[in-house]
Order: C-alpha cells, then sequence, then structure tokens
C-alpha cells in the first residue's frame, strides 16, 4: 500500500497542477458551449429557412476495430454500400425539392436538409440525433447566460430499422423534436411514455404479426418454423406473431433469433435447427440485412424446398450490394459498374467513369422500384413536416401549438389521393399487400400482389384475395402442406400426444353414442336420446323404435295364438250351449260354465292389447282389462271349485251345506272377487295411472316403446290379487281331489290351477329379465299359456265326453258312480 502512494503522488501533483492552470485560464476568457468529441457531419447537405434532418443506413456495417484504450476510439470505418437507403434519401429530397417549388405549401420559406449517415450501427445512429439537435458550431454566450440554444432541425426523418429508432426516441424525445419513421415497425414505439415525440407512415408490427398469422392460418399451416431478428424488430413483432398464432391454434416447431453479425458457429446451429424440423413453412420476421446474410448460408446448405413467409422489411427488397469504398465512390462505380480514376476498389471493372454517365438502362437495386411502397412512407413523412409548418407559419393570432403537437394533428391527402394521419400513438392506419414472389426468365423475381390485409373493415373482413394463381416453393402450384399430425377426420377427435404441442396429436373414434361432424374436433358431441351416430360417426341418425306390432313374425304368432284361443273358447261355447240340458253341462252349475267361458274370451283378447304401438289408452286398457278379466276368471274358477266341493259334501248325511252356498251365492262371489280388483285398478289409474314410455336405455341403437308401470305398486297389487285368488282355488280343487273318478271336476281344476301358478311363477323372473319389446312378448304368452291351461283342462274332457262319448253323458252315469262312491 505504501508502494502504490509513493508511486502515484507525484503523477497525482502534476494532474492537480493542470487542473488548475486550466481553470486559471478559463477565467480570463469568453464562455464556450461547444460540442465535446469529434464534430458529426451530415453526409448530405442543404441550406434553408427551415431545416429537416435525416438519418439512413447508406452502409449496412462496419470494420470491427480493437480498442486499445491507450488513445481515442477512431471513428467508425463504415462498409457494405445499401443502395436502398440511397433511394429513402432520395425520396426525401425529392419531396424536398417538390415542396420548396410548390407555391401552395409554405410558399416563400425553403426547406433545407442535414442526412446523416448511421452505418446500421445505433450508437452512431444516436450521435447523429444529438447533432441534428445541438448542431456541430461553437457558441458563444455571456458568462451569466445558459449554454442553450434553438434545436438545429424542426424534425427527423428516419431511421429505417426499428432498435436505432427506440435509441434515437429515447434521446430526442424529451426535447420535444418530431421523429418520423418510414420503416421502423416495431409495436413497442407505438408507447408514448417512452417515445412521445415519435412517429411513423408505416404500421406497427402488431398489425403486421397478426395479419401472418391469419396468412398462415388461412392456408391450413399450423406447424410452422420461425426466425426472427434478434432486436427489437425481429423479438416483438415475432412475440405478437407467436400470441396470435397459439390463438389461432398454430403451433411453433422452433423460434431462433439471428443476427448478421453472429458466429459460423451459431448459423450451423440454427441450419441444424432447420434441417432436423418436419415443418415446410418458415416464418421470417428479419430485417433485409439479415436476409441477405442469411440466404447464402441456406443456399449453400442445399435447405431448399421450403416455404417462406416473411415480413415487409425484406420482402418486396431485391438483393443488396455490397461494396468497401467511400460512400460516393463505390456508389458511384458500383452503380455504373466502372472505376474513378484514383479508386482502388473498383477491380473488375471494365470502364473508367467519366461523370457523365447515363441511368437510363441502367438496372440494379438502386433502379428497382419494387420499394415504391416504403418511398412513398418517406414521401408522406416529409409532408406531414411541411403541413405542420405551413398551419404553424399561417396561423394569424398566437399559437402555442409544437410542431409536434401540429404533426399529431395533421390530416391530408397526397396528390396520388392516399390520406395521411396519426392515430393516438403516432401510428397509421395498418393496410398491407400480399405479394407472392414469382420467378421469371433470365434470374427474375417479379413481385406480384395477390391479396390486401386491411385493420380498417370489420374483423373476419380484413383478409381479401385477388384472383391470382400463386407459386410455392420449388415452383410449385399447390399449395405446400405444414403441419404436425394430419387432420383428424369427422367421426374422430384430437387426443393430444404426451409433451407435445397441441398442433401434435392422434386422432381417436368417437366413444359410442357421440359423433363429430368437423374436421380436426376437440371434443365429441353425444347424440340426442332419440338419434344414434352412424357407423362413421359423423351424423346422427334417427332411432328406430321397437315395439310388438303385427307385422313382426313373434307379433303375429301371438296374434294368431290369441284369436285362435278365442275361437276355441267359442267353440267350446257353442257346444255347451248346444248341449245346455246334458247332465255333464248341469251338472257343474253351467251358469259359472258360460261365464268363465265368457272371461276365457277376454282373457284371450286382453292379450291384443299388449301388441302394437304404446299409446296413452293402450297402455292403461291393457293392464287393467287383464287383471279384471283374469279376477274374473279366476273368481268363476274358484266357484266351481267350491260348487264341487260342496256338492260332494252335501251327500254326507245330516249336510245342508248347499243350501248356504247356492247359485245366488255363487254370483255374488263372482261379482265381489270381480269387484275388489276392479276397485285396485280404478286406484290404480287413479293415483298414477300407465302411460307410453320411451326407453333410450336398455338398447343402444334403438328406442324401445313400452308402457310404464305408472305406480308398481298397482300392477303388483293387481299381480298379486289374482295370485292370491289362483292360490285359494288350487288348495279348494287339491281338497276336492279325491272325489269319485266320474265326478272329475276337481281334479281337472287342480291341474289347471297347477299349470296356472307355474306359468305366473315363472313369469316374474322371464318378465325383469327381458329387455324390450320381449318383456311384452312373456307377458302375453303368460295369459295365453294359462288361458289355455283353463280352457283345455277344465272344458276338453267335458267336450270329449259330449261329442264322443254320449253314452256317458246321462245323469244315471253321471249320479250313480258318485253315490256307490259315496257309499262306504
Amino acid at each position: 500500500m505504501n508502494l502504490f502512494w509513493s508511486q502515484w503522488r507525484p503523477v497525482r501533483g502534476w494532474f492537480l497542477s493542470q487542473l488548475l492552470l486550466v481553470a486559471s485560464l478559463s477565467w480570463t476568457e469568453e464562455l464556450i458551449c461547444k460540442q465535446r468529441g469529434d464534430p458529426e457531419n451530415p453526409s448530405l447537405f442543404q441550406d434553408g429557412d427551415i431545416i429537416l434532418g435525416g438519418i439512413f443506413s447508406f452502409h449496412t456495417s462496419w470494420k470491427v476495430s480493437q480498442d486499445t484504450y491507450t488513445h481515442k476510439p477512431r471513428p467508425l470505418q463504415c462498409n457494405s454500400l445499401n443502395f436502398r437507403e440511397f433511394q429513402f434519401a432520395q425520396t426525401m429530397l425529392f419531396a424536398i425539392e417538390e415542396i420548396n417549388n410548390s407555391t401552395d405549401l409554405l410558399p416563400g420559406i425553403s426547406l433545407g436538409y442535414k442526412l446523416y449517415d448511421s452505418c446500421g450501427s445505433i450508437a452512431r445512429s444516436t450521435r447523429a440525433a444529438l447533432a441534428l439537435a445541438n448542431g456541430n458550431e461553437i457558441a458563444y454566450t455571456p458568462s451569466e447566460a445558459p449554454c442553450v440554444s434553438p434545436a438545429q432541425v424542426q424534425a427527423i426523418v428516419g431511421e429505417t430499422s426499428s432498435s436505432p429508432s427506440t435509441a434515437i426516441a429515447t434521446v430526442i424525445g424529451p426535447l420535444n423534436i418530431p421523429m418520423i419513421s418510414h420503416f421502423a415497425t416495431c409495436a413497442c414505439l407505438s408507447d408514448k411514455t417512452k417515445y412521445p415525440s415519435f412517429l411513423r407512415t408505416i404500421p406497427s408490427d402488431y398489425h403486421q404479426s397478426r395479419a401472418l398469422a391469419h396468412l398462415v392460418k388461412h392456408f391450413g399451416w399450423t406447424w410452422v418454423g420461425a426466425i426472427r431478428t434478434n432486436d427489437d424488430y425481429g423479438n416483438n413483432g415475432m412475440a405478437t406473431f407467436t400470441e396470435t398464432a397459439q390463438q389461432l391454434g398454430i403451433c411453433l416447431e422452433y423460434s431462433v433469433p439471428f443476427y448478421r453479425t453472429d458466429s459460423e458457429d451459431k448459423i450451423e446451429k440454427i441450419i441444424g435447427i432447420i434441417k432436423s424440423s418436419t415443418s415446410k413453412v418458415i416464418v421470417a420476421f428479419l430485417s433485409h440485412k439479415d436476409m441477405d446474410v442469411l440466404i447464402p448460408e441456406l443456399s449453400q446448405y442445399n435447405l431448399t424446398g421450403y416455404q417462406w413467409v416473411g415480413s415487409e422489411s425484406w420482402i418486396v427488397d431485391s438483393q443488396t450490394a455490397a461494396i468497401d469504398n467511400e460512400m460516393f465512390t463505390e456508389f458511384w462505380e458500383t452503380l455504373f459498374n466502372c472505376r474513378l480514376k484514383q479508386s482502388e476498389s473498383s477491380a473488375g471493372a471494365d470502364r473508367e467513369c467519366t461523370g457523365h454517365e447515363d441511368l437510363t438502362g441502367v438496372q440494379n437495386s438502386f433502379t428497382d422500384m419494387s420499394l415504391m411502397p416504403i418511398f412513398n412512407n418517406v414521401y408522406k413523412g416529409v409532408y406531414a413536416v411541411a403541413h405542420a409548418l405551413h398551419k404553424i407559419l399561417s396561423c394569424k393570432k398566437t399559437c402555442n401549438n409544437t410542431i409536434l403537437q401540429q404533426i399529431r394533428k395533421t390530416n391530408f391527402k397526397t396528390k396520388e389521393g392516399d390520406e395521411v394521419y396519426f392515430n393516438v400513438n403516432g401510428d397509421p392506419p395498418a393496410k398491407y399487400e400480399i405479394v407472392n414472389w414469382q420467378p421469371r426468365e433470365n434470374n427474375i423475381v417479379d413481385f406480384v400482389q395477390v391479396g390486401l390485409y386491411d385493420t380498417t373493415v370489420p374483423a373476419g373482413k380484413q383478409l381479401n384475395w385477388q384472383n391470382k394463381s400463386l407459386i410455392w416453393a420449388q415452383n410449385s402450384l399447390e399449395v405446400p402442406v405444414s403441419v404436425c399430425s394430419e387432420k383428424c377426420p369427422p367421426g374422430t377427435r384430437k387426443v393430444l400426444q404426451k409433451g407435445k404441442p397441441v398442433c401434435c396429436y392422434d386422432c381417436v373414434q368417437c366413444a359410442e353414442g357421440e359423433i363429430s361432424n368437423n374436421t380436426d374436433s376437440i371434443n365429441c358431441v353425444r347424440c340426442h336420446p332419440e338419434f344414434w351416430p352412424n357407423e362413421r360417426r359423423d351424423a346422427c341418425i334417427k332411432k328406430e323404435a321397437v315395439f310388438l306390432s303385427y307385422e313382426e313374425i313373434m307379433g303375429a304368432l301371438l296374434t294368431a295364438a290369441s284369436l285362435f284361443g278365442t275361437c276355441m273358447t267359442a267353440v267350446v261355447a257353442f257346444i255347451f250351449f248346444r248341449y245346455r240340458k246334458t247332465p255333464i253341462v248341469r251338472a257343474n252349475n253351467s251358469e259359472l260354465s258360460f261365464l268363465l267361458l265368457f272371461s276365457l274370451t277376454l282373457c284371450f283378447l286382453c292379450s291384443l292389447t299388449f301388441i302394437g304401438r304404446p299409446s296413452e289408452w293402450s297402455c292403461m286398457l291393457r293392464h287393467t282389462a287383464f287383471g279384471i278379466t283374469f279376477v274374473l276368471c279366476i273368481s268363476c274358477v274358484l266357484g266351481k271349485t267350491m260348487v264341487v266341493l260342496m256338492a260332494f259334501r252335501s251327500t254326507l248325511p245330516g249336510s245342508n251345506v248347499m243350501k248356504w252356498f247356492g247359485p245366488a251365492q255363487q254370483r255374488l262371489s263372482v261379482l265381489g272377487f270381480t269387484l275388489i280388483q276392479v276397485i285396485i285398478c280404478v286406484l290404480w289409474l287413479t293415483i298414477s295411472p300407465p302411460f307410453p314410455f320411451k326407453n333410450f336405455k336398455e338398447l343402444k341403437d334403438k328406442i324401445i316403446l313400452e308402457c310404464a308401470l305408472g305406480s308398481p305398486v298397482g300392477f303388483w297389487a293387481v299381480l298379486g290379487y289374482i295370485g292370491l285368488l289362483a292360490i285359494l282355488c288350487f288348495i279348494f280343487a287339491f281338497l276336492a281331489r279325491k272325489l269319485p273318478d266320474n265326478f272329475n271336476e276337481a281334479k281337472f281344476i287342480t291341474f289347471s290351477m297347477l299349470i296356472f301358478c307355474a306359468v305366473w311363477i315363472t313369469f316374474i323372473p322371464a318378465y325383469v329379465s327381458s329387455p324390450g319389446k320381449f318383456s311384452v312378448a312373456v307377458e302375453i304368452f303368460a295369459i295365453l299359456a294359462s288361458s289355455y291351461g283353463l280352457l283345455i283342462c277344465i272344458f276338453f274332457p267335458k267336450c270329449y265326453v259330449i261329442l264322443l262319448k254320449p253314452e256317458k253323458n246321462t245323469k244315471k252315469n253321471v249320479m250313480g258312480k258318485g253315490a256307490r262312491a259315496a257309499s262306504p
């Protein structure tokens, strides 16, 4: 530490003595205000009453020099001449000359200009802006006056790129010097809190990025790659594009930054990403300077066959020359392919320049007018300043508006009819021409306008296409396909692949009962319960209504069985009526026999109410008719059983039981038993009657039309009551089973009740487990089977005797054997 101070002590003393010397000299001189550092001289200059500034990149890059920090850094040595920026500058000069020659706009006022070359450097752009604001002149002021002076220029036209524009706008914003850019499109520059004096005659990238996303969506490209300039222009523009693309269902396979000064390793890495990708469309949000560097690198690796979608910065830009030398010398030599006498940079030129070269017939990027819309932006910017100045100078009274405020309020039309105005963000209305590169002979590329994107019209109508054919990558006439997964056809839905973007998915068939009638459906839609998907599952078709109908085989057979039973019953009734006075008919209350035959007829016929399309009336009729007719039938059988049993008991000595169960009592018993069932049915129909019902659950692809029970309690009460009477009838018949053979009514009744009970016991599980119309068929079968059992077991033996054994149909034969059987 001591050594350190001992070494630096003499030096520090010398520095302080020098400082005191300078201070003592300054008190004796006038106060001088002058710019520190080397002055920045304009590349092009013309004096005038009012000076306009311009900053353009006449060169695109500079020679890199290593600073040693032993002397002041040297000025940038610019290289790579940019004809495009010369065209912008010439447009500005043309507009100024046109205004100076005008008698309507700024009459008597001449406009001058100072144009600086930024050389593509942000630092140099900032120095140029400060030079335009302050000037390079040495200013003498009184010792007490502040070191201030008015701005050297009223407005600055430029810069072309967004990053230099943000730097310049940050510096001159507090000074309220208007800056009007013709090509800086970064959406960030619309922020007036950061860049209050910035305006532009080209729309913000916010709209361009959205336009590019809608353009990509229009052609069905959902899987794209992206390259962006690694600056404010590219990063902000790509951020908006990515956000809009996600909203539109577009995925980026990759998004890589690139800058023209990147190393070879970084460029190779970018090329490797492109080569390994599967997308066939590349969205390039690049400046033309970066594109000029990138395209040769891609060509070197034979990366062809990709469809490029470009931003306005390079999409209408012809190739840019890049030759090193002093600006004017290289410009003239490159333009006319000649060499100046003292020039050593024109190697390859065959002739010397004369200085009188003619532009007629010269075809290169300087004479290329494909950038005319951008030239027009420069033209509009100059005229916007002129109109604002004109209004301020024409003000007859005190006007407090600054040039910046007046430019913001300006609204005029150019000679071509283009309306020029700025919104609150200093941006013009956004309209974009959609350009398609179409190669012609001799390696000439035509920039053909094929559409327009206009943000001033309502959403959905902003993208308009002209009826022109497009030429795609490798001169193809077919739209290229760039998707991660093929579109899912109708009938399927998208299922995302694990760990991949939403554009990568598998197509899975819709589940049962669901459809998708659109391509790339995210979800399948369930059909209405009355509909069912077709085989492709892309449409819902009406389900077939299923019910037991007369037309189908099962319905026809059951109908035939019902009618046949009715006919048989009618035949038996006719036989009994024909032989009603014979002993075998009269032996067991013929009145009950006819009533039983009538009820059996109703039982056979009530089964027909179960066949056919269910309706409100048929549903109520089928169960109630079945319940009442079967109770009537069982009541008659029960009456006959009791008659047989009582008749046998009455033959015993001292028994007078028959007087308590005569014909009147038999009729009352049948009426009473039936009346109870009628009451049950009336209560059922009153409280919760059966009703037609569409069953969607039993069968997936069919609708079962059936009768809902309404109240299950009512249904099982009806069946339960029938079962109770059947059991009573079976018990009485069982007690009378040992009657004499000739008086065998009870034995046949027992057997018929056995069949009846067996049928209805097996009916319950079969009915519950049978689906749809088969449950109805089971119920009809049970009705018919039990009815046939009663008819055959009770009446067929008697008909056999009546018709085939008439000799046994005598009172003596019936009563005689009965008497012997009763004797001990």
